[in-house]
C-alpha cells in the first residue's frame, strides 16, 4: 500500500500570523511553478508573449491573494467582486487557455495557504501528463491540417441549399454550413463552411469545380481556426 507524507498535507504557516520567511519562501516557490506551466504552455502550442507571462507571474499573484486574505472574510468578498470584474472585461479563451490558467491558480492557492509540497507534487503530475498528450496525440483526429473554413460567395438567385453537395461528396469528407451572410447590398451571399479534405493534393480541383459553379466569384480557403466555439 502506497502511503503519502503528511508533509505534503501541512501547511507551513504554524499560525494565523504570515512570517516574512515563510512567505518569501511560498512567492519564490510559486514563482518557479509559474515558470515551469509557462514554459510546458508553450511547448508546440501558439502563443503571446503577454499570455505567457501571465501564466507565470498568476501563481504569485494568487498565492500573495490568498495570504492576505486568510481568515478575513470580507477581505475574500472582496476579492472575490474583483474576480469577476476582471472576468466580464476580458475576452474568453480557448480551452487550452482557460486550463492553463485554473492551474496556476490552483498551484497559487495551495502556495497562499502553505502546502508547498503538494502545489508542487500537482504540478508535477500535471505537467508529466500534458506532455505525454501533447506526444501522443491525445484527442486529436489526425486530420487538422485538412480541416478548412471555406468562404464561397454566390449571386443572389442561386439557392445555396445543396448547391455544392456533389462537389463535397467527392472531394470533402465531412462539411457543414456555419454561417451565411449578404454582402455587396444584397446582391450577393457569402457562405462559411466548416470542411475536412478528403486529401491535402485535391484543393485546387476542388476549388475550380466551385468556381465553375459559384459564376467565378470569389472564393476563399484557409486552415480552420479554433476559437471560442470549442468550449
Amino acid at each position: 500500500m502506497i502511503t503519502v507524507p503528511n508533509v505534503l498535507f501541512t501547511s507551513i504557516f504554524s499560525s494565523s500570523e504570515i512570517t516574512l520567511s515563510s512567505s518569501l519562501i511560498c512567492m519564490a516557490v510559486a514563482l518557479v511553478l509559474g515558470a515551469i506551466l509557462a514554459f510546458v504552455y508553450m511547448y508546440k502550442n501558439n502563443y503571446t508573449k503577454s499570455f505567457v507571462v501571465t501564466l507565470a507571474l498568476l501563481p504569485a499573484i494568487v498565492s500573495t491573494i490568498i495570504m492576505l486574505v486568510s481568515g478575513n472574510l470580507g477581505a475574500g468578498v472582496a476579492v472575490a467582486g474583483t474576480f469577476s470584474l476582471v472576468r466580464f472585461r476580458s475576452a474568453p479563451g480557448t480551452a487550452r487557455e482557460i486550463c492553463s490558467i485554473f492551474l496556476t491558480m490552483a498551484a497559487g492557492l495551495a502556495l497562499g495557504m502553505g502546502y508547498i509540497g503538494f502545489a508542487v507534487v500537482f504540478v508535477i503530475v500535471m505537467v508529466i501528463l500534458s506532455l505525454i498528450y501533447n506526444r501522443t496525440g491525445f484527442g486529436s483526429s489526425g486530420n487538422e491540417d485538412r480541416r478548412k473554413e471555406l468562404r464561397i460567395t454566390i449571386p443572389e438567385d442561386l439557392d445555396y441549399g445543396g448547391v455544392f453537395d456533389d462537389i463535397f461528396k467527392e472531394y470533402v469528407s465531412k462539411w457543414r454550413l456555419v454561417k451565411v451572410k449578404t454582402v455587396n447590398m444584397g446582391s450577393l451571399y457569402r457562405l462559411t463552411y466548416d470542411v475536412t479534405m478528403k486529401s491535402d493534393n485535391s484543393e485546387k480541383a476542388f476549388i475550380d469545380k466551385l468556381r465553375c459553379r459559384n459564376g467565378n466569384l470569389e472564393i476563399s480557403s484557409s486552415l480552420y481556426a479554433e476559437d471560442n466555439r470549442e468550449l
